[in-house]
């Protein structure tokens, strides 16, 4: 079955400046949308809008057209990965597994340089290694719809076309929407993109938009 989330009229204004005006996404499971935008445009705010974790101006969150708020109340609906690491350096990642009821053997074996470390705790793992050890619990969470902010950060080019590649797998499962300023790689994984600018959001309909709408100087992508 089919699920959908869909975010529409939303409206955000912090200290009479008006920072999202028209905002509509549309994510169905079985797909990935990406969410482009310069610094500043409100990208992760608009997360917390959907989130619940900001109260908008005006904004009707759905899931399958039934209003939802506080979704950061429903994990079995809805999961966020924030830009900053979220999972506590002293969590061994045994008891992360444990808590998010994954097994770690699967884990392993597509990221098979996490071998032997069930043991070990967050802190002791490099950055690029806990950024990928919490995309996948997101990722493989029992969320109908996962959001990840900078997901690839801090992780190098192999990493990062692995959990591309991963992504790609997991939106058989879920809806996920995500943004990162490494733009080319949320333009190669997803299905369809919407560039928001100056406070809207727009439906890319080819890679042009993203110099018409001021996003990147595309001679020089």
């Amino acid at each position: 079955m089919t699920h959908v989330l869909r975010i529409d009229s939303v409206e955000l204004e912090f200290d009479l400046r008006r920072i999202l005006s028209d905002v509509f996404i549309k994510c169905t499971t079985n797909e990935i949308i990406g969410l482009l935008g310069r610094n500043g445009e409100g990208k992760t705010s608009l997360m917390n809008v959907i989130l619940g974790n900001i109260k908008a101006t005006n904004s009707f969150i759905s899931f399958d057209d039934v209003k939802i708020t506080d979704a950061f109340k429903k994990p079995h609906l809805l999961m966020y990965l924030p830009q900053f690491n979220f999972i506590p350096a002293s969590l061994k990642l045994r008891t992360v597994f444990d808590d998010f009821g994954l097994e770690y053997a699967h884990f392993e074996s597509k990221f098979p340089e996490f071998g032997m470390r069930f043991k070990s705790r967050v802190g002791e793992l490099s950055g690029g290694q806990r950024r990928v050890l919490e995309i996948y619990v997101i990722a493989k969470s029992a969320a109908l719809f996962v959001m990840m902010d900078e997901p690839f950060t801090h992780l190098n080019p192999l990493q990062i076309e692995k959990m591309k590649l991963f992504l790609q797998e997991e939106k058989i499962n879920k809806g996920i929407i995500v943004t990162d300023h490494m733009y080319n790689h949320i333009l190669d994984i997803s299905d369809n993109v919407y560039i928001l600018a100056n406070g809207k959001t727009h439906l890319m309909q080819s890679k042009m938009d993203l110099d018409r709408l001021g996003y990147a100087r595309i001679g020089q992508a």
